[in-house]
């Protein structure tokens, strides 16, 4: 006798996603898009350096940003940034007399040191 054979079974459809209908909103006005975040004006105030600071990032008042910016560019120009870890800054002459003698400084208490250069 011969077994008979079975049928494969039917395939299932596929379920169908749930679609989320997302209700069009008005346009909004381009004023209320997103406002700009605006500077701290304490931040922007010119400050002068001292003579020893004024050595590395010049004379002229600037703002505090401005000054640390100098100072970071000054520190890439002349490879003084540790190379094995990158936090520690390597002080040259200049930059001795701002750490007050250190030789090697933490990125993050240059910053404070450098402040006391600053009015």
């Amino acid at each position: 006798m011969a077994t008979a054979k079975k049928k494969p079974a039917a395939k299932k459809p596929a379920a169908k996603k749930a679609v989320k209908k997302v209700a069009k909103k008005a346009p909004a006005k381009k004023a209320a898009k997103k406002a700009k975040r605006k500077p701290n004006p304490a931040l922007m105030v010119p400050l002068t350096p001292s003579a020893t600071l004024a050595e590395v990032v010049g004379s002229k008042p600037q703002a505090r940003g401005q000054i640390v910016k100098n100072l970071w560019a000054y520190i890439k120009k002349h490879g003084l940034q540790d190379s094995k870890n990158r936090r520690q800054i390597n002080a040259d002459e200049k930059l001795k007399k701002v750490f007050g003698g250190k030789t090697v400084v933490n990125m993050f208490e240059m910053t404070k040191l450098v402040s006391k250069h600053i009015k």
